[in-house]
C-alpha cells in the first residue's frame, strides 16, 4: 500500500510544484522511501541551482550530515506548505531535521541529489566502485551506452578481477550518460582503489580500468579514454569519484541543463536494459510524475547494500 507521502506525490499534477511554487523536496522525499537500502549510512549531498548565480553544493563534510531516512521521514503536507513561506517566518514551527532539510533543498530552486560514494572524509574503506561513463560535446548517448554495456560485460567476465571478491553490478542512466556501480560483498581497505581501479595516464595497464579501456576501444572502435580529464568528442571512463570524500549522483536525481531546465532523470537499469540498443529514447521520456507512478518497478532494479 502506498505511503501517505507517495499518495501525496501521486496526487500532484506537477510534483515539482506541489503548492504552485517550485519545490523539489516532495519528489525527492517520495523517492527516498525506495532508496534507504541503497543509500543506508551514506551522507546525502545536494546541488542547488541559483538562476543567474552560482551552483551551491550542500554536503555532510561542511554541514550537519543528512541521511536518506531523514528525507523520507520528515516530509509531509504541512511541512511542504510551510516551505511556501520564507524560512525566518516559519523556523519556530519546524523540527530540527526539517530545518536541516531546508538547508540542503531550497524551496523555489531546482536541486539535484548526490551522496558520498564511500562516505565523507578521505581514507575510509571502499564499499563500492563507481565508474562514470562521461561524454563531452559531439560524443553520443548511444556511444556512451555501448561503452557502458561493454565495460559491464568485461568486468563480469574478468576472472582476475573476480579474485577481489564478490560484487553486485548496478547500471544507471544519469539523465545524460551512464554510471556503473560495483557493490562489494565485503568492505575493502581504501588502498584497493589505488592499486586496482585508479586509472594512471602514465601507466594505463597498471589497473583493471586501464586494461578495460584498451579492450573497449579495440572491440567497439570508439575513442575511449580513462581518467577525469575530458576531451572533445571522446568518452571518459572516470573512476575518480570512488574514494571516500567524493560524491556520486543518486538514483532518481533530476539532471539539470541549467538553473531552470530539467533535461533528464537518473534511472536504475538492469544489465539487459543497458545493453539494449535504442533504450536511450525511452529513458529520456521519463518525467518526475512518470518516475513516481512507476517507482515500485524502478526501485526493484536497485540492489540494497550487502543484499546479494
Amino acid at each position: 500500500m502506498p505511503s501517505k507521502l507517495l499518495n501525496l506525490a501521486l496526487s500532484s499534477k506537477k510534483i515539482l510544484e506541489p503548492f504552485r511554487e517550485l519545490d523539489c523536496l516532495l519528489y525527492y522525499a517520495a523517492c527516498a522511501e525506495k532508496l534507504q537500502g541503497f543509500l543506508k549510512g551514506k551522507e546525502i549531498a545536494s546541488k542547488v541551482y541559483i538562476p543567474n548565480g552560482p551552483e551551491l553544493l550542500k554536503r555532510g563534510s561542511e554541514l550537519e550530515p543528512l541521511f536518506i531516512e531523514e528525507i523520507a521521514g520528515n516530509v509531509d503536507e504541512g511541512f511542504l506548505k510551510k516551505r511556501t513561506y520564507h524560512l525566518e517566518e516559519v523556523r519556530s514551527e519546524l523540527s530540527k531535521t526539517q530545518e536541516k532539510l531546508w538547508g540542503y533543498f531550497f524551496p523555489r530552486k531546482y536541486c539535484t541529489l548526490f551522496y558520498a560514494t564511500n562516505g565523507e572524509h578521505p581514507g575510509k574503506p571502499i564499499e563500492r566502485f563507481f565508474f562514470d561513463i562521461d561524454r563531452k560535446g559531439s560524443s553520443s548517448e548511444e556511444d556512451a551506452r555501448l561503452i557502458a554495456c561493454t565495460l559491464a560485460k568485461l568486468i563480469l567476465e574478468d576472472k582476475e578481477f573476480g579474485k577481489i571478491g564478490k560484487f553486485k553490478l548496478f547500471p544507471m542512466w544519469t539523465g545524460s550518460s551512464f554510471h556503473l556501480y560495483l557493490l562489494l560483498e565485503k568492505m575493502q581497505d581504501s588502498k584497493i582503489y589505488d592499486k586496482s581501479i585508479q586509472f594512471s595516464k602514465s601507466n594505463p595497464f597498471d589497473s583493471f580500468t586501464g586494461k578495460w579501456v584498451f579492450e573497449i576501444s579495440k572491440s567497439t572502435g570508439l575513442q575511449v579514454i580513462g581518467g577525469h580529464e575530458k576531451q572533445e568528442g571522446l568518452i571518459n571512463i572516470d573512476t575518480s569519484q570512488t574514494p571516500s570524500g567524493k560524491l556520486a549522483r543518486a538514483p532518481f536525481s533530476l539532471h539539470l541543463k541549467d538553473a531552470v531546465t530539467v533535461d533528464g532523470i537518473a534511472l536504475p537499469l538492469t544489465l539487459k536494459e543497458l545493453c539494449t540498443k535504442g533504450i536511450v529514447k525511452k529513458l529520456k521520456a521519463f518525467t518526475p510524475e512518470k518516475v513516481v507512478k512507476e517507482l515500485e518497478e524502478l526501485a526493484g532494479k536497485i540492489p540494497e547494500r550487502k543484499a546479494f
